[in-house]
């Protein structure tokens, strides 16, 4: 395993760190590395590109001249494309660059970047990004002893606001996190200043020979009790009036007959 140096923010040596072979010294695979670069492009372009078709341009759509009798060539419309100010045959249209790449070979291209610039000695570990303030000046002063001088790529792990707010204006350095760091971004930069954190996160991630965690088999998961149902309340009985028999009507009275007259 490869032993590298831990220095502080200052420059100076504090301790060693042993990293993965199977990390930091694989074999440098150039097609992995250039697949993966193509695909990050790729994913970059904004894809906005548009030309006009015929029938978007501006023009008319009456026939200039009539089809026969005049000896000049047939047309049909001012906004054809073989003319000026025509429309466009077979143009850009928006459309999306991106593709899918295997993980594995994702994982394979940021292996061999990372082995290429600890191969180049351009592979510098930190103990921690302790900045006491968020000023650019600060952290300035830190890249220049730690050989920083030109462009470089800070890898951290976990939160740190005044790293974050110090590395966004500085032309040439760009921050990233352990497990979004792309093999192009380690390619493009002169530096790679990874913290003690942060290399042993790539570790545990890309190594492909790290146990991984196995899920507990289906049968082994007890399963979930069954809610219970509540019984619905029960509707009250209407109580009967008093005196009359439930369900029947009281009979109506009678009027008395109508007396007759002597005449």
């Amino acid at each position: 395993m490869p032993v590298v140096d831990v220095v502080n923010l200052d420059g100076k040596k504090v301790g060693q760190v042993e990293l993965a072979d199977s990390v930091f010294g694989a074999e440098v695979n150039r097609h992995l590395l250039h697949e993966a670069s193509r695909w990050y492009l790729n994913g970059l372009r904004r894809g906005t590109a548009k030309t006009k078709e015929k029938s978007e341009v501006s023009g008319a759509g009456r026939k200039l001249w009539r089809q026969k009798g005049t000896g000049r060539a047939r047309v049909g419309s001012i906004r054809s494309p073989l003319w000026r100010h025509g429309g466009t045959v077979h143009g850009p249209k928006p459309r999306s660059y991106e593709y899918a790449l295997p993980k594995k070979m994702l994982l394979g291209a940021l292996r061999s970047a990372l082995s290429a610039k600890l191969a180049e000695e351009k592979l510098t570990i930190v103990d921690a990004w302790s900045l006491d303030t968020h000023k650019t000046k600060t952290l300035r002063n830190a890249l220049g002893k730690l050989n920083a001088e030109k462009t470089a790529l800070l890898v951290a792990y976990g939160d740190n606001k005044n790293l974050e707010l110090a590395s966004r204006n500085m032309q040439g350095v760009k921050l990233s996190a352990s497990n979004v760091l792309q093999p192009y971004d380690v390619l493009r930069h002169d530096r790679v200043v990874v913290s003690k954190d942060a290399a042993a996160r790539l570790i545990r991630t890309l190594d492909p020979e790290h146990p991984s965690v196995e899920a507990p088999h289906v049968e082994s998961i007890a399963p979930a009790p069954a809610p219970k149902k509540e019984a619905a309340p029960k509707a009250a009985a209407k109580p009967a009036t008093a005196g009359k028999p439930a369900g029947k009507k009281p009979a109506a009275a009678k009027k008395p007959a109508a007396k007759k007259g002597k005449g």
